[in-house]
């Protein structure tokens, strides 16, 4: 029990702007604790999901103050990391095409044009769709989301090699029983607040996700963290608009 609680207050802190103390005297830099760490993400996504929600509703619902905060507040607590990734992804895909090295430019502390609009065009596709959500009253359908999508993450972990030490290290660390663990905790969960629509929210989520992350990772040559980020962030979007197209009645 310690262990778990140690790798969610580990994945709050650096998935999230929260803060999160530890004792000098705590070693995270180990197997229980990366193991418990990934099988927090999607516990994460719910801590996220309620205080996105929490806002809205403190703000007053249905207006024009509350959508816009809250629904900005959800990249804000990640601290725009996966939009990072994302403008990181585009620049690392556009300078294979003038023969540069992916890998050195998506590791360069710069940005480029395109990947900057890239990554603010869909921070703002994002926002104005979980406004919408909200504007809808679809909570459930919100944690359902914020749930599968980082289920996804679990998949990656499990099918996926990747250049780079601490996610090779993480990955180790996670067997496949942790991912069926997961599924079947934050699976039955889903269902219990979103009925057999989580279901195929969590089926779009692990097949689009892995089709992107595959895709991508053959246009790059590798798979890395800003890959992993910037599949969240896009089956994030795909998933809110299937909840509003589809799923919502």
């Amino acid at each position: 029990m310690k262990n778990s609680w140690l790798g969610f207050k580990f994945a709050l802190s650096y998935f999230t702007i929260i803060p999160i103390k530890f004792g000098d005297d705590i070693n995270l830099n180990r197997r229980e604790i990366f193991s418990k760490f990934l099988l927090s993400l999607p516990l994460v996504g719910i801590t996220l999901a309620l205080i996105v929600i929490s806002l809205y509703i403190g703000l007053e619902e249905n207006s024009f103050l509350a959508l816009l905060v809250a629904s900005f507040s959800y990249p804000m607590l990640y601290g725009f990391l996966h939009t990072e990734a994302i403008i990181d992804v585009v620049d690392a895909i556009y300078a294979k095409h003038s023969n540069k090295s992916a890998y050195e430019v998506i590791k360069e502390p710069t940005i480029g044009a395109l990947g900057a609009l890239w990554g603010v065009s869909l921070l703002l596709i994002k926002v104005a769709l979980l406004a919408y959500l909200l504007y809808l009253n679809l909570y459930m359908a919100i944690i359902s989301i914020l749930i599968s999508s980082r289920l996804t993450l679990l998949l990656l972990f499990i099918t996926k090699e990747f250049k780079s030490s601490f996610l090779m290290t993480l990955k180790s660390s996670f067997l496949f029983r942790d991912f069926l663990l997961a599924l079947a905790i934050f699976g039955t969960f889903g269902v219990f607040i979103y009925g057999y629509y989580f279901i195929i929210l969590l089926i779009f989520s692990l097949l689009i996700g892995y089709f992107i992350s595959s895709y991508f990772e053959k246009r790059l040559g590798f798979c890395n963290g800003d890959l992993v980020g910037f599949t969240l962030e896009i089956v994030e979007i795909l998933s809110m608009i299937l909840v509003i197209r589809f799923l919502h009645h």
